[in-house]
């Protein structure tokens, strides 16, 4: 579901999924569809309307070469680092709506303090996987 006033939540998809000890490492790629398979059903699980990006880095960027039907989700592959991807995802979100509520999901802090400055909230990895796991 896309449109005006929809809350953005970003997700940083190399942090999210390194966050739970499941193997990630061993298949980088098919953690981060596995994530994204959860994701295009988030929006059931919240009460508002929302948008998701999620973005990858690295390998995990295979995971959408036979990535099934995403719904919703908008995926963002970054060229370099993952984090300057979901900086410039929330500084362009921003400058679009100034009011909307943009939430970053990440534990990185460095990336936290950067988002600050266009006024994005951040939560961590379990908010999500709270969410996801229902």
């Amino acid at each position: 579901m896309t449109g005006e006033r929809e809350r953005l939540i970003v997700v940083d998809a190399a942090n999210v999924v390194g966050s739970r000890p499941d193997g990630w490492w061993r298949d980088r790629a098919g953690a981060a569809r596995r994530l994204l398979e959860k994701l295009a059903v988030l929006d059931q699980k919240v009460s508002e309307a929302i948008e998701v990006v999620v973005v990858f880095e690295g390998a995990a960027r295979r995971a959408v070469d036979d990535a099934p039907q995403l719904g919703e989700v908008r995926v963002v592959l970054a060229d370099g680092s993952g984090d300057d991807a979901i900086v410039d995802v929330v500084r362009d979100a921003a400058a679009e709506d100034s009011d909307r509520a943009i939430t970053v999901v990440t534990a990185d802090r460095g990336l936290r303090e950067r988002i600050d400055a266009y006024g994005a909230e951040s939560v961590g990895p379990r908010w999500l996987w709270e969410l996801l796991d229902q």
